[in-house]
């Protein structure tokens, strides 16, 4: 199941967001100063959105922050800044070799986007057809169609509203693309099961349910966002004692990028230290796809009792505000993704097995059909090799053919002045007069005029 691990800056956290991967580092020091500065993190690569033209995006982004007037504008903007499309009115303000490049970005984008449809009709064997590629293009929203070759305001709005539009909803996707995953691995654990025997079965079935309960065997979750979840954050992973605990101090140790708010990666790092008392790569019993969901589950638990204007970021006021609620020092117990279980239900199941089984049909199918164009591909072949080797054999006669004519067809020898020389034909004996009855007869002479009236 693929995580995403978007690295951000704080004006494209504000669309909606981005669904923010985990990452941790200890900060590894025996005391540190009640104005703590945050640590560095590690250099790290970002990870793309999910989006598809993720690339575009980050690059645009990238090019307008190079700008120190639409920078500030980015620093300062809110929300609502950004949905209604005023912020996209400061493009007119920035520098001419900043517009340069965001046509060429354009042009890019656009470029790729034309090989994209090329591909996709290609593999639907639409190789002759007229392509009117503004009209495709049209399907594509995060970018102007009927202008392909300058970046425009307009193309601003658009990336914006389109992005805001595909992130608001990523956690959900996320919740659903889980949910697949855990179908999915029912279906094969029964589909292994049934091809054992039933001794086998019953073996297998309980070392499966051994497992679980010695992956339920853990020490207590704290909830997210309580303060006993965020003292054990400050003794373990801060290194720090848990009866000096400072609410503001921790803010800015977790503040890992200074920008004055924290925000979902961020916060799901903060969520590490009680994972790691549940899951633990090592074991066979512990699911890591299922430690991302639990992470997504305490990092929106979270943000549903801080993120007072829900922008998905937390400020400082927020956070502090947050430890004035009753649920910070005596929140409900937390439930893992074990006490919830299962995530989808029996007919939800079902479904999704028949949809498997008409996936599997189709390619099947599919097999079938490149098995049946493979054999007749092998056929031809070797109707073409017959047909081969007999135009040989008739190239081969014809040139011994013509070999024979020019035998035949050669001039008699020539003498040394060029005059013909014939070869003596040699004759049998002469043949003697034969004596009959005491008198020489000549030798008969063979017939002549043998043709009868």
């Amino acid at each position: 199941m693929k995580r995403t691990m978007p690295g951000a800056p704080r004006w494209l956290l504000l669309l909606g967001s981005l669904s923010l991967g985990v990452w941790s580092l200890p900060i590894e020091r025996n005391s540190i100063p009640q104005d703590a500065q945050p640590f560095q993190e590690e250099k790290r690569e970002d990870v793309d959105t999910g989006l598809y033209y993720d690339r575009y995006l980050r690059e645009v982004i990238e090019v307008l922050e190079t700008d120190p007037h639409f920078r500030e504008k980015l620093q300062t903007a809110n929300t609502e800044d950004i949905k209604n499309g005023r912020l996209s009115k400061e493009l007119d303000l920035v520098g001419h070799h900043v517009r340069t490049r965001l046509d060429e970005l354009k042009r890019q984008e656009v470029s790729r986007l034309r090989m994209l449809l090329k591909a996709k009709m290609d593999s639907a064997s639409m190789h002759n057809l007229q392509v009117d590629h503004t009209t495709l293009l049209k399907q594509f929203e995060h970018l102007d169609p009927h202008n392909q070759n300058t970046f425009e305001a307009k193309d601003l709005e658009l990336l914006i509203a389109t992005a805001t539009k595909d992130l608001e909803n990523y956690d959900a996707e996320r919740h659903e693309e889980f949910k697949r995953y855990e179908m999915l691995k029912e279906h094969e654990r029964r589909q292994y099961l049934k091809g054992l025997d039933q001794e086998k079965r019953e073996q297998e079935e309980r070392r499966l349910q051994e497992l679980q309960e010695k992956h339920r065997q853990h020490p207590k979750i704290n909830a997210p966002g309580s303060v006993a979840q965020l003292r054990e954050v400050w003794k373990e992973t801060d290194g720090l004692d848990p009866q000096e605990f400072n609410p503001k101090t921790f803010f800015k140790l977790h503040d890992t990028n200074g920008d004055g708010v924290l925000d979902e990666q961020e916060l799901e790092a903060l969520f590490t230290k009680e994972l790691e008392k549940v899951y633990d790569p090592r074991n066979e019993e512990d699911d890591m796809v299922e430690m991302e969901e639990e992470r997504l589950r305490m990092r929106e638990h979270m943000m549903k009792n801080v993120d007072i204007n829900h922008d998905r970021l937390v400020s400082l006021d927020e956070f502090m505000k947050s430890m004035e609620k009753k649920e910070y020092y005596n929140p409900k117990e937390w439930k893992t993704l074990d006490d919830t279980k299962p995530v989808y239900s029996e007919a939800e199941l079902q479904q999704f097995e028949a949809e498997l089984r008409e996936k599997e049909a189709e390619l099947g199918r599919k097999a079938e059909s490149l098995r049946q164009e493979q054999e007749l591909l092998n056929e031809r072949g070797r109707a073409l090799e017959a047909q081969k080797r007999e135009y040989q054999l008739a190239v081969m006669e014809m040139s011994q053919r013509q070999k024979n004519l020019q035998a035949g067809s050669q001039a008699p020898p020539a003498g040394p002045d060029g005059e013909l020389q014939f070869h003596p034909v040699e004759r049998g004996p002469v043949p003697q007069d034969v004596e009959v009855d005491g008198q020489n007869v000549p030798p008969a002479e063979p017939p002549q005029n043998l043709h009868t009236p």
